[in-house]
């Protein structure tokens, strides 16, 4: 069953918002940029509609980089492989966060208000960060009541998992359901917006801990993900 709701409870920090325009380490927020935020921050809580849909299917077949999921759908990744061949199930997400508060920034922006519009544009992405964050943690009290755990999220484009997989994810979870389509080039409008899996397995196979960046000579790669 698709599990899909519009009641999500977020809070935009601060300081997520800051790292997102590029102020992190030794960069500290000035008086302008802090007042900036404080009243971009207000302005877009009217603009942010947070939805969210997910579903639990069976994990039917993992063969090397080939993953069989109910319904006949196929993953292709050795990355997403290793940590699905420890997993009955998997969750199956899509979140966003509305075409409004881009559309916003958009907007800012070709009138000129260049760091206005930057500031608008980080708020959705630490926004729409955190309504992933309420989805899983929903995904992960179904999980427990079922005696399983969770792994970390992974999306397509993530890892060796191609982003083409985005067609397969969409087969499984409809993005009609909270307003987000695919592109031909298999990006996701709203651009505010995330999809992924998330497995479900039992607690001793260490899928909580699963990381392939661990193992993963890539250390130039931007999504990596160490501790």
């Amino acid at each position: 069953m698709v599990v899909t709701s519009n009641q999500v409870g977020i809070e935009i920090d601060k300081k997520e918002v800051g790292r997102y325009m590029g102020y992190n380490g030794e960069y500290k927020l000035s008086p302008r940029i802090s007042s900036l935020i404080d009243d971009s921050i207000e302005d877009a809580h009217y603009l942010i509609e947070p939805s969210y849909s997910y579903v639990i299917k069976d994990v039917e077949r993992v063969q090397n980089s080939i993953i069989v999921i109910e319904g006949s759908i196929i993953f292709k990744s050795r990355g997403i492989a290793q940590l699905l061949e420890h997993c009955p199930k998997v969750a199956v997400f899509l979140v966003t966060i509305g075409r409004h508060l881009e559309e916003e920034s958009h907007r800012l922006a070709q009138d000129g208000l260049i760091l206005h519009a930057a500031a608008m544009d980080a708020i959705g992405s630490a926004a729409v960060e955190e309504v992933v964050d309420f989805a899983q943690s929903r995904i992960e009290e179904m999980a427990g009541a079922q005696g399983l755990v969770s792994s970390r999220r992974f999306s397509p484009g993530y890892c060796d998992w191609d982003i083409t997989q985005q067609e397969a994810l969409f087969r499984i979870v409809s993005g009609g359901a909270v307003g987000v389509r695919l592109t031909e080039r298999f990006l996701m409008i709203p651009q505010k917006s995330v999809s992924g899996i998330i497995g479900l397995g039992p607690p001793d196979r260490n899928v909580e801990d699963y990381n392939p960046c661990k193992t993963c000579k890539k250390d130039d790669c931007p999504s990596r993900r160490i501790g």
